[in-house]
């Protein structure tokens, strides 16, 4: 990357994106519901199970005009999801402000640990123990999804869901590989305490992006 391309990324008026597609939405509140995903490369919470590592290093992914990458997105539909990676480590306020100008609903799935950027709509807040939420997105959080991975998981999602505001839905998901030894102790801990929800990875069964 040379200065000039550093300052435009800086400015947000470029940005690394891995990958950008037209699919459903294949998790927590808003499943099922079409939506155009642009996916930031970057990432250093480093979750070992992460799904996507090949997006950790932003260098590997090609920066593109923001405001080129919404008008594209919008073309297609006028809910755009924006993911990574760790969408927050960039300033998105160039991007948002074109997908706003453009008639779109904003969503984002970050794990918190960078400062909030951008005109959002819409935040999934999946906090990592490798990285944790800084403490202003918490009240911001429309929804809380935790991925449950061991036993210790469950509490850890009690202790996020204390810091979020009672708007806020709270999902359990199961980290995929565990899904069939993890799925029944969610079950069982939805039961226990309903103001719980279990997200699942439709879009994995779908077989769809």
């Amino acid at each position: 990357m040379n200065k000039e391309e550093d300052i435009l990324l800086k400015e947000g008026k470029m940005l690394p994106v891995m990958e950008h597609f037209y699919t459903l939405q294949g998790e927590g509140a808003h499943t099922g519901k079409a939506s155009y995903f642009i996916r930031l490369g970057g990432c250093d919470v480093g979750c070992h199970w992460c799904d996507v590592k090949e997006s950790w290093d932003p260098n590997l992914h090609p920066l593109m005009n923001a405001e080129e990458i919404a008008e594209t997105a919008a073309k297609h539909c006028k809910t755009i999801v924006l993911t990574g990676g760790e969408p927050l480590m960039w300033n998105l306020d160039i991007l948002t402000g074109k997908l706003k100008e453009l008639g779109c609903t904003i969503h984002i799935e970050t794990s918190g640990a960078y400062p909030m950027s951008g005109q959002i709509d819409w935040i999934t807040l999946s906090p990592k123990k490798t990285g944790l939420p800084k403490e202003e997105i918490y009240q911001k959080a429309s929804e809380l999804k935790v991925i449950i991975f061991n036993q210790h998981d469950f509490t850890f999602a009690q202790e996020q869901a204390a810091k979020v505001s009672a708007d806020c839905k709270l999902y359990m998901q199961s980290e995929w590989s565990k899904r069939d030894e993890m799925y029944p102790k969610i079950t069982d801990f939805i039961l226990a305490h309903p103001e719980w929800q279990a997200s699942v990875q439709t879009h994995k069964y779908l077989n769809i992006p």
